[in-house]
């Protein structure tokens, strides 16, 4: 009785799930008061006396349709049901019907209009055009052969037929006002709830922006961790609701701090102990204010337990571990990562390379180790540090205009080159203090962990700050470090432009950078042949007694060919080797390249060189293996699914919740990450082993001290399961498999 409770609360928090396709609810419903009138069908042909193939085809259908709806909504296969159901119903279960059940003379012309009231209901967009045009057809072919050979349809007695036509009519109708009553009540339900929801966020926004305004510090920061929170439970597999559901309360996380003085938020500087206790209460104190909201009880969580440490050496009450509720423990990561990449009143936002190094180190300790697992990989993914503040026009440092006295007296921030066409329009114009001068505008190109312009030596040699070139709007280039440059001026562009405004097209193609200068006077196109294909280009505005204004910055969507930029100069290639059983890759920057799939057999062992760039500077630029299926054995190739992804310094990525990774790392033998970082610069031999029981396969490798065994189980049907090298600036050859 319990399992029965169970399964029908279970179905009814399905059909009312808001945040689940209407139609996937709708055939659930459809179902259910299908088989309703299925069960009622068995019966009511017994009395009427109907034909016994008509009553033994009832029930086989009843008891097949009742078994896969129920498999399909247990396995959430609900999508693939849906279309299976509509072929079976079309194809068989309405031939059958009409030919068991009296042909034309019976009451199957009503039980026919079921099928298409559930193709209207339950399918959508092309598929449902197709499905109608199905039904037609065979309907169509049924009549016609019913007509020609009479002998083929069952035939009832004159009652059975009146009786069956009645039986029809009445069931068929209940099932339409049934499901057109019900939607109609779940539309307005859902319609109210949307206005609920609407109110609830505008006014949680509100409170947001009242919280934010008090700090000067950290304007956004709210609405920027509800954000990271929910991509965290994104990739977490949580459900839509459930991501939801941690992005209010990751939103409202911080409320608290309406009840701590301003005084204290904005102060330069360190806290005494005493303030430091007064601010440490805003998490007792948010918890306070959101407990009062009894309708969304799960809020006052992210509040009372932000702040808590997974190594139980947090406040306000030193939890630890899983103990943390699980949504305080996302809010956590979240909370963290936009701390550091935010300005503050001491420093810049921190460069997201160091940030990942602070989420390596605190994995365990600080942070759950799933959720900062979560947030290494989202940090890996965001290749053009798109996650971290920023303001209105961030390259001005959120002014409208930037005013360079002497030269380079400011810089903008960096604009970062990518193979996506970056478009940036602005006018230049004099600078009031500096009457008498000629503006002279010009672009720094350089690369810098933090994506900013450094004269510093200290800076620059912690941000490993490196300068490629000047290049003056005029046309000019100077203080180039770059292997070749090559410069073209042209005359008048076809497109009206006003003194002192300029267009600028840029663009970075593995190892070469192509900027073009579009002025009333001419355009200028400037190449550059880059050190390498591994680094990043970033373009700061500067230059000398001139005003930046009306910044405007376009990135197109796609990326240029591959030949856009005309080679000026021999590309750098760090795989001129001997090539083993397939082709050598060099990988320059975050899995940018891979090999091909390998399909992975009990006993199979893979045998490479590898040889980090001379720019990989990080414990994390070294090689990695990917454990996929893809019906092309490709890496992101039709249908790709990722299973696993290990790097050779002992971090793993398991992927969509699409299989179980045990991950057991031995550093008893290690000498530290210096002499790792060392042995990938100078570049050595690695052998990976693989043993495979179906779908579970055991990886291990022996590296620099580091030694690895990964377990992987996939819970997925899928075909042929590949492993792939790639990895993140490293340049891998002589690869051998051996069998």
């Amino acid at each position: 009785m319990k399992k029965i409770k169970a399964c029908v609360n279970r179905i009814r928090d399905y059909i009312y799930d808001s945040s689940i396709n209407i139609k996937e609810r709708t055939f659930i419903l459809f179902s259910i008061v299908v088989l309703v009138a299925l069960f009622a069908a068995i019966p009511a042909g017994l009395i009427m006396r109907e034909p016994i193939m008509a009553t033994i085809f009832t029930v086989v259908g009843t008891a097949f349709f009742s078994a896969y709806v129920y498999l399909a909504f247990k396995k959430d296969h609900i999508s693939r049901a849906r279309i299976v159901i509509s072929i079976i119903l079309i194809f068989v279960f309405l031939p059958a019907m009409f030919f068991t059940n009296g042909g034309v003379e019976g009451g199957t012309p009503i039980w026919l209009l079921l099928g298409t009231i559930y193709i209207s209901l339950i399918l959508e967009g092309r598929l449902k055009v197709i499905m109608l045009i199905s039904e037609a057809v065979v309907l169509i072919a049924c009549w016609i052969i019913g007509y020609c050979f009479p002998e083929l349809i069952t035939q009832y007695s004159r009652e059975g037929n009146y009786f069956d036509t009645i039986a029809g009519l009445f069931i068929v109708s209940g099932i339409i006002f049934g499901i057109i009553s019900f939607q109609n009540r779940l539309y307005r339900r859902e319609e109210e709830q949307k206005n609920v929801q609407r109110l609830f966020a505008q006014t949680a926004t509100a409170l947001v922006n009242a919280i934010d305004a008090k700090d000067k510090y950290t304007h956004g920061h709210s609405a920027r961790v509800a954000e990271y929170s929910r991509k965290i439970a994104e990739w977490a597999a949580k459900t839509p609701s459930e991501c939801e559901e941690i992005y209010y309360v990751a939103l409202l996380h911080d409320v608290g701090k309406i009840g701590i003085p301003e005084a204290i938020i904005n102060k330069e500087g360190k806290l005494t102990d005493e303030e430091f206790s007064i601010i440490k209460q805003h998490s007792f104190l948010g918890a306070q204010i959101l407990q009062s909201i009894t309708e969304y009880p799960y809020l006052s969580i992210g509040a009372h337990f932000h702040h808590e440490r997974y190594d139980g050496r947090g406040y306000p009450n030193r939890l630890k571990g899983t103990d943390i509720p699980e949504i305080a423990r996302i809010i956590s990561v979240a909370d963290a990562y936009d701390a550091m990449t935010s300005k503050r009143s001491y420093r810049d936002p921190i460069p997201q390379e160091k940030v990942r190094e602070q989420f390596i180190e605190g994995a365990g300790t600080q942070f759950d180790p799933e959720f900062a697992n979560i947030m290494l990989h989202l940090i890996d993914l965001d290749t053009e540090y798109e996650m971290k503040e920023r303001g209105e026009s961030s390259e001005f440092a959120g002014q409208e205009e930037l005013i360079i006295g002497e030269h380079r007296d400011g810089v903008s921030e960096g604009i970062l080159l990518t193979p996506n066409m970056t478009v940036v329009r602005l006018k230049v114009g004099v600078d009031k203090n500096a009457a008498g001068h000629t503006p002279k505008p010009s672009i720094i190109m350089f690369d810098s962990l933090d994506g900013r312009f450094h004269d510093d030596e200290k800076e620059i040699k912690d941000l490993l700050y490196d300068e490629y070139a000047e290049i003056w709007l005029e046309g000019r280039v100077t203080n180039s470090s770059v292997r070749k440059t090559e410069i073209k001026t042209f005359g008048k562009t076809a497109s009206a432009m006003a003194p002192g405004e300029y267009r600028i097209e840029a663009v970075k193609r593995r190892d070469h950078a192509l900027v073009r200068i579009e002025s009333r006077d001419k355009t200028v196109e400037i190449i550059m042949a880059l050190p390498d294909s591994s680094r990043y280009v970033y373009m700061g505005l500067t230059g000398e007694h001139c005003r930046f204004s009306d910044l405007k910055i376009e990135k197109s969507e796609d990326a240029v060919p591959e030949d856009y930029i005309p080679r000026i100069a021999k590309e750098i290639s760090y795989i001129d080797a001997p090539e083993g059983d397939i082709p050598n890759v060099q990988v320059d920057g975050y899995r940018t390249a891979s090999t091909k799939g390998i399909p992975i057999t009990d006993g199979m062992k893979i045998t490479f060189h590898t040889l980090s760039l001379p720019t990989a500077r990080l414990v994390w630029h070294c090689p990695s293996y990917v454990v996929f299926s893809a019906d092309d054995g490709i890496v992101s190739g039709e249908d790709y699914k990722e299973f696993s992804l290990v790097r050779l310094d002992g971090e793993t990525w398991e992927g969509e919740n699409l299989a179980e990774n045990e991950l057991i790392v031995d550093r008893q033998h290690f000498d530290g990450w210096d002499a790792w970082k060392k042995l990938n610069l100078q570049g050595y031999d690695v052998s990976v082993s693989f043993s495979r029981d179906g779908n579970r396969i055991v990886s291990t490798t022996d590296n620099g001290g580091v030694s690895i065994r990964n377990i992987t189980t996939v819970k997925v049907d899928t075909g042929e399961i590949y492993v792939a090298l790639s990895g993140d600036q490293c340049a891998l050859t002589n690869i051998r498999i051996s069998k």
